[in-house]
């Protein structure tokens, strides 16, 4: 066990007490199959943590990534990381690059809350005067004019008539809808958010004082992606499945939790030899993409979408330390919300693997990343490259990101 991670182990007198269950989870894991490393010291657990642990989470986080760290598992994408990742590129026949990302449309369905998370795009003219439904800009209210474009000016500008379009969101918007990134400014526990920044101090009107997007920056790094789908399709385990209504695609059942089986089983199946480490990302397919209804998306009672954003399959706890403990820089799936929502396995907790992770560990989440056709493509192991939204104070960004890999 390295030094470090002992120290923060033996915070407490409650830690020292967990360290045979520690033991015995460390075992449960290596006999299941996952890997060992350094990381074989973490605790790959269900169980919950208490107050008096949130306390002492900064003091390991400032320890290998500095008391004013803002980047988290960030920094773990190295020049060198990146370069390694690039090799998986060469000489293995052409380079197909991927949109990882959802088709963004007005009204995507999203995680409720006041004021609501909402996607509403109308676009201005300037220059010419269109058809449809456009109100002078003079007269415009998103209140009373909701469904309607804007018209700046029907007159182009200068001698050489230049026309132009804008898209404005009147309605409100936000960086947390459709395909996202969690920055560690998003969950917290309490008051405390990552690497012991406290919500009172950087909470702005305007956004994040601290750990908001313009500490992120662009990476090309490793991903490696779980199919799940595919590995209970290969097991013949359809229980764990059923059908699109929407589209007929195989999906994973609402309240499935991935486990750490499925996650050496999947690597095995799919031929992938080396498990996510430092600063590499991890996704999960779970085909819950497939529940989107873009034909209903104006209707608030669609029962697809309702379905979608209600309920989904992923991770818990023992996984998401799992992943910790290999220091990844994100873990993502096709779902709206990453970890399993089933009241059986969660019970009252509310999105504790964000907490685990974000708060925790500073490894961000990925939602609603669309992994189908890497899987179609059987590329498990890619080039992951990402820019997010350069945006002060922001908690998230949902630029899509992208993939490369080369296939024979």
């Amino acid at each position: 066990m390295r030094p470090d991670f002992m120290r923060a182990h033996l915070h407490s007198r409650r830690e020292v007490l967990g360290l045979t269950a520690k033991a015995a989870a460390v075992t449960a894991a290596v006999s299941a199959g996952i890997g060992t490393s350094s990381a074989a010291a973490e605790e790959w657990t269900d169980r919950m943590f208490t107050p008096d642990e949130v306390a002492g989470w900064a003091e390991r986080t400032a320890r290998r990534y500095g008391a004013g760290d803002q980047r988290g598992t960030w920094n773990e994408v190295t020049p060198e990381r990146t370069r390694e990742a690039l090799r998986l590129l060469e000489g293995r026949g052409p380079v197909r690059t991927y949109n990882l990302g959802e088709l963004m449309q007005d009204n995507f369905p999203a995680f409720a809350g006041e004021p609501p998370r909402v996607l509403r795009q109308r676009l201005t003219v300037f220059g010419y005067q269109p058809r449809g439904d456009f109100v002078p800009a003079a007269n415009y209210d998103p209140r009373t004019h909701p469904e309607s474009g804007i018209l700046q000016s029907p007159t182009p500008l200068g001698p050489n008539a230049i026309s132009f379009h804008e898209e404005r969101f009147p309605h409100g918007g936000t960086y947390q809808i459709a395909t996202q990134l969690d920055n560690l400014g998003h969950v917290g526990v309490g008051e405390t958010y990552y690497n012991g920044h406290r919500g009172p101090d950087i909470a702005k009107p305007r956004g994040l004082a601290k750990l908001g997007n313009e500490h992120l920056g662009p990476i090309v790094t490793r991903g490696v992606l779980y199919d799940i789908v595919g590995l209970k399709l290969a097991q013949g385990s359809r229980t764990d499945l059923f059908r699109s209504p929407v589209n007929g695609e195989w999906v994973l059942r609402d309240n499935y939790r991935i486990t750490l089986t499925d996650m050496r089983d999947a690597l095995r199946r799919q031929g992938v030899r080396r498990e996510p480490g430092p600063g590499d990302v991890a996704l999960f397919r779970t085909g819950w993409t497939h529940l989107l209804n873009r034909a209903g998306f104006d209707d608030p009672q669609d029962p697809h979408n309702r379905r979608y954003i209600t309920t989904e399959p992923g991770i818990y706890l023992r996984e998401a330390r799992y992943l910790a403990s290999r220091r990844v820089a994100l873990v993502g799936s096709d779902t709206w919300g990453l970890e399993v929502l089933d009241p059986s396995v969660i019970g009252q907790n509310v999105f504790p693997v964000h907490q685990v992770l974000l708060t925790q560990h500073g490894v961000r989440i990925g939602e609603g990343v669309r992994t189908e056709a890497l899987a179609a493509d059987e590329a498990f192991e890619f080039v992951y490259l990402v820019t997010p939204q350069f945006h002060t104070g922001s908690t998230a960004s949902n630029t899509p990101p992208a993939a490369m890999a080369a296939r024979p």
